[in-house]
């Protein structure tokens, strides 16, 4: 797409910085270790207004356990390579998910579940802080779930559903009311990528998991608001509050 893979000194501290604040907000992430700046000049279009400027390059080192991402298994499914795909699939198991047993037969299924519960929460953590991930596609979605892509993205000033922080996002794909769905988009092509080394049983459940994705993200996503606005037990009327208040943010 005409782009050099290089990064501005700008954007870098912008990376640097938001990594950390997730941290701290306790949302699973990567870290920024270090940035260092290059002496190479890099040209960017800041404002896309067509005044281009010579800024200062920069490298940002980030960290995490592991940047497996659904791509990883994507790809491997996509090109026939199955045996390279279950041994890599079994490395991740064995390396990262210490609660499935390695001679489980169902251990796929199991990683499957996990990844999809956990990947419903690191979205609702995004929404409950207002962080718009600018580029949600199966590359940049960990199987560790955690925010491992620190490219185009941004916090919400005021509620907007339709806020977008990708400028080339003509479309709105990535739009932050979208990110939820695009979570159970990016799950979906988990499982087509899972199902060659699933049997026929496991299949069907592991259809059922997906399906049951939708109500784990709600919940979650009115546990954390819940937090917030201070409510205690479970009412009916909770999520009737919370829908009216959204609502009365979007108007404000």
């Amino acid at each position: 797409r005409n782009g050099d893979g290089r990064a501005v000194l700008r954007s870098s501290v912008r990376e640097f910085l938001c990594s950390e604040a997730m941290h701290y907000l306790g949302i699973p992430t990567s870290r920024a270790a270090s940035l260092v700046v290059s002496d190479d000049d890099v040209w960017r279009d800041q404002f896309y207004n067509g005044n281009v400027k010579k800024e200062r390059g920069a490298i940002v080192l980030r960290l995490a356990k592991s940047w497996f991402r659904i791509g990883s298994l994507e790809i491997l499914a996509h090109s026939g390579e199955l045996d390279l795909q279950r041994r890599l699939l079994d490395f991740i198991i064995q390396e990262h998910f210490p609660s499935i047993a390695m001679n489980d037969s169902n251990k796929y299924l199991e990683f499957f579940s996990t990844v999809l519960s956990e990947t419903a929460n690191l979205i609702a953590l995004w929404m409950s802080v207002g962080f718009a991930h600018g580029v949600c596609n199966t590359d940049n979605f960990s199987l560790l779930s955690i925010t491992i892509d620190y490219g185009p993205f941004g916090f919400m000033e005021s509620y907007d559903p339709n806020f977008v922080p990708n400028t080339s996002d003509d479309e709105r794909r990535y739009k932050i009311g979208n990110q939820a769905n695009v979570g159970l988009f990016n799950l979906s092509k988990l499982l087509q990528a899972l199902k060659p080394l699933l049997d026929p049983r496991q299949k069907q459940l592991a259809s059922h998991i997906l399906e049951g994705y939708g109500e784990l993200y709600y919940s979650r996503f009115t546990e954390l608001f819940k937090r917030k606005l201070g409510l205690l037990g479970e009412n009916e009327d909770d999520n009737y509050l919370i829908a009216l208040l959204l609502k009365v943010s979007l108007l404000c």
